[in-house]
């Protein structure tokens, strides 16, 4: 049994949270009609790995950022999707803070 990428199961939840079917969002995405909900289907089933260019695009029609799709731990999506719901003023907090943690002053 193959185990499944992270690529393959984010798409596929990204997905399914849109609301949207594998044919629409193949088509959204500039996949050819003829193939969209085939190539999602692999995609999602880890037969086919999704080249950036395709990434970017899927991400762009489920407006999450692209490094979601890549992100193997659930704790760093989860701040992924979550950098992009936050205003600015809250994300600079964030960072801030997480910079001062990582180079705590010299005593």
């Amino acid at each position: 049994m193959r185990e499944e990428s992270v690529v393959a199961r984010r798409l596929r939840e990204a997905r399914q949270r849109a609301g949207l079917s594998q044919a629409l969002l193949g088509l959204r995405a500039g996949i050819d009609a003829s193939v969209a909900s085939t190539r999602i289907n692999q995609y999602e089933r880890g037969k086919h790995r999704p080249g950036l260019g395709t990434v970017e695009r899927i991400a762009s029609c489920l407006s999450i950022p692209a490094p979601y799709f890549y992100a193997e731990s659930d704790q760093l999506a989860a701040w992924i999707l979550a950098y992009t719901t936050v205003g600015p003023a809250l994300r600079d907090a964030v960072l801030h803070e997480a910079k001062a943690e990582s180079h705590p002053p010299a005593k």
